[in-house]
């Protein structure tokens, strides 16, 4: 079975454009519809057994996001943005996702497939009469859960997210392939140069009048970056297989503390599903074995191991603010784009997004989406690791709950930018921040290294 639609193509986001109510509502049901077809091609490939079971204690049973969707969306649009009563006020507790950890929800009195897909169906359907007869305001972040649209967004981008997760899953599942999809088309030859020089100075970081933007992602500051020089792509696979080979797994000399006791506990030789026969690398992909690509970029490493891997290469992993200048920074007008190659919503030439393809491209591909320092593939293929904490931005604001950024801050998560192949568009702005636990294999997580420039470089 294929993977659905494709990405949205390549008209200016109306959000962006700023051409009214309509349009907003006209981009609020085609995001929902999107995230909602996705949710059901990967709840509907498996069979019943499939979906109730737990495939590893790091993640929930797929019954249970399915559910969840359902949940948050009439919590936040029938009944915070229509004050509606609740349907099944009896669920709510069993699909808050922090009153129950992801190892014990397959121990709750989950709704069953049947009840679940019902369920959110008929959510989905109210939130649609809700939407049609919905009207927007225009006084920005906070100022209301309807104000450009913000709680419809904000409730696909939460789906989208799942289903992110729900990849994963299928990613951790035993058996045989039920995903399929076609390769990705994205090639585009000579990369160039290895690095790129960003130079130094500041730059608008963050957004204060993206409409669907989250609340960690505000508000816009400017923020004083020195020169330093960056990968033109990530890092692949034939790359780290040369740090393997070298000895990296086994040389605490390249590893933080945490780090190198999290090799030897764990016994780690290579990126997660991986194996080695005879001489030959081998990978498991969504239930098929295959040999490791080597022009690919590197998933399913952990920070630790990006980190390791660039001080073994004399190098570093980037911090979030030089991954942002690099993405966004345009220095010849000054201002910071939306994506790296403008304004544009990221279409097929631009990026590997939206499940279209279930790997990321080869390194150095969809060169129409560099940003203007010819840094290529900095939005999908892999989420890219980052040297940062995840941190509020000064002037921070919780909204509309402080559960969603506010309560993770701190040295226990870093920060991932970017977007893999299995993030959708709706929420890959360049302004977007993930953060996830340093210990983190199963996500699809790869990374690209930095250095600073030399004294009077890039100045």
């Amino acid at each position: 079975m294929t993977n659905g639609p494709e990405a949205t193509g390549t008209a200016v986001d109306p959000a962006v454009a700023g051409t009214g109510a309509e349009a907003l509502r006209e981009r609020a049901v085609s995001v929902l519809r999107r995230a909602r077809e996705r949710t059901a091609l990967l709840t509907d490939v498996v069979e019943g057994p499939d979906l109730v079971a737990q495939h590893s204690p790091l993640m929930s049973p797929l019954v249970w996001d399915l559910a969840h969707i359902g949940n948050q969306e009439e919590l936040w649009l029938l009944r915070a943005v229509a004050g509606r009563d609740a349907m099944r006020p009896d669920i709510d507790p069993l699909y808050d996702a922090f009153e129950h950890p992801r190892a014990e929800r397959p121990s709750l009195p989950l709704l069953a497939p049947g009840e679940a897909r019902a369920y959110a169906a008929e959510v989905r359907g109210r939130v649609l009469d809700l939407l049609a007869g919905a009207e927007f305001g225009s006084r920005g972040f906070g100022a209301g859960l309807t104000e450009a649209g913000f709680a419809f967004g904000m409730v696909a981008q939460h789906e989208q997210q799942h289903d992110e997760t729900m990849l994963i899953t299928h990613q951790l599942r035993k058996g045989p392939a039920v995903l399929s999809a076609p390769e990705p088309e994205g090639a585009g030859g000579d990369a160039g140069p290895d690095e790129v020089l960003v130079p130094g100075g500041a730059f608008t970081m963050g957004t204060s009048d993206e409409p669907w933007a989250l609340d960690n992602e505000r508000p816009a500051h400017r923020r004083l970056v020195p020169a330093f020089h960056l990968d033109t792509a990530p890092v692949t696979c034939g790359a780290y297989l040369r740090f393997m080979a070298d000895g990296g797994y086994a040389d605490p000399r390249w590893w933080a503390p945490e780090g190198w006791e999290l090799v030897r506990r764990q016994n780690l030789s290579a990126p997660l599903f991986w194996r080695r026969e005879g001489g030959t690398w081998w990978r498991r992909r969504f239930g098929v074995d295959e040999p490791v690509r080597e022009a690919e970029p590197v998933v399913h490493v952990s920070w630790y191991e990006a980190d390791a891997y660039a001080r073994w290469a004399g190098r570093r992993l980037p911090t979030e603010a030089e991954w942002e200048k690099a993405a966004r920074h345009d220095p010849g007008s000054g201002r910071s784009r939306r994506y790296p190659w403008g304004d544009e919503v990221p279409g097929p030439r631009h990026a590997n997004l939206g499940q279209r393809h279930l790997r990321p491209a080869p390194a150095g591909s969809y060169p129409r989406g560099a940003s203007p320092h010819g840094v290529r593939q900095l939005i999908g293929d892999v989420w890219e690791w980052t040297a940062s904490d995840f941190l509020p931005y000064p002037g921070f604001v919780a909204y509309p709950y402080r559960e969603y950024s506010e309560v993770f801050f701190g040295s226990e998560h870093k920060v991932l930018r970017g977007g893999s192949f299995a993030a959708d568009e709706v929420v890959v702005r360049a302004t977007f921040r993930n953060w996830d636990y340093p210990v983190r294999r199963q996500i699809f997580a790869g990374f690209r290294t930095a250095r600073d420039a030399a004294p009077g470089e890039g100045a």
